[in-house]
């Protein structure tokens, strides 16, 4: 074998060792990238998951500290009147379906601390879910205090009943209070997101007397 057969052949040689090893240096990278992909698709997943979590459990805990609030307020209150015009003394307590106001000891800003007038109203937006808002105001003053206890349901609501058992069995329910003389022996808050439904009945433990308690 003559000299220039023998450096042509090593030549070759080289070039193929030389294509090879760029060969596998863009299989290694194309291998890294998707790796690298794979990975962070993952995070992102995880991230996710941690993410929708925490809002879960910030949802469950804004639930159960706005129902603790709610509990509190409710059986706190207070057989307050007022004297209309005509000096006829009436109730603070008013109640519909989406909306109640009573005057109770307890304050969602300072605990019992006073007579306060709160009011619960229920508000729908823009994406058809009903909020939660309460507001309170000290008696004899008008400076308000507001905030929102509960949103994102589909239904939100009120119902009143007068008889003393503290179950629903034999209870009569009104969706409205119209008798400004007296207070409900009880109320009952229905929650409604999804197939999920909650109803929580809470007793007024002070009774409306004759006259009342004048604010």
């Amino acid at each position: 074998m003559s000299r220039h057969s023998t450096l042509d052949t090593r030549h070759c040689n080289l070039r193929s060792r030389q294509g090879f090893t760029l060969l596998e240096l863009i299989i290694s990278i194309t291998l890294l990238v998707i790796i690298i992909v794979i990975i962070s698709g993952a995070m992102r997943l995880g991230f996710r998951s941690i993410t929708a979590g925490e809002k879960k459990i910030e949802s469950l805990e804004r639930l159960r500290t706005s129902l603790s609030i709610m509990n509190a307020q409710i059986q706190s209150g207070l057989p307050l009147t007022i004297s209309d015009q005509g000096g006829e003394k009436k109730y603070y307590f008013q109640g519909t379906g989406k909306s109640l106001q009573l005057s109770t000891n307890y304050s969602i800003w300072s605990g019992q601390r006073g007579y306060v007038i709160v009011n619960y109203r229920v508000e729908r937006d823009s994406t058809g879910k009903d909020t939660l808002y309460a507001s309170e105001h000290i008696v004899g003053m008008e400076a308000t205090r507001e905030t929102k206890l509960l949103d994102a349901f589909d239904d939100i609501r009120f119902d009143y009943s007068e008889t003393e058992l503290t179950g629903e069995e034999g209870d009569s329910w009104v969706e409205e209070w119209t008798d400004d003389t007296t207070t409900p022996s009880k109320i009952r808050l229905h929650l409604l997101s999804g197939m999920k439904e909650w109803s929580m009945i809470i007793p007024i433990r002070a009774k409306g007397l004759p006259g009342g308690i004048r604010g």
